[in-house]
């Protein structure tokens, strides 16, 4: 299964408990199909480097539903309108 990936946003936060944040635009070349991983990534220092990783994919509608407009959320954006407005003046070429 090849997984074409582009990341769209990356918070980390604190330098003894490091919270980091990780959304990328998947595209699954071999079940054709395109959506948002979000990775995130709990670090205690303290409790002798202790790390907690959770992956969870959804839906762009999904994602972009979720609580206002964030890093990511332009990101997409921006691509969604890089990839119509190409092809239109594609189609306007021709």
């Amino acid at each position: 299964m090849a997984l074409l990936k582009r990341e769209l946003c990356r918070q980390v936060k604190g330098p003894e408990v490091t919270h980091a944040d990780r959304c990328t635009l998947v595209f699954d070349t071999d079940a054709k199909t395109l959506y948002v991983e979000r990775e995130v990534a709990h670090l205690e220092a303290t409790v002798a480097g202790a790390i907690e990783i959770q992956t969870t994919t959804m839906d762009i509608a999904d994602y972009l539903k979720q609580g206002g407009q964030t890093a990511g959320h332009r990101e997409l954006w921006r691509l969604l309108r890089s990839l119509f407005n190409d092809r239109s003046d594609f189609d306007e070429a021709a």
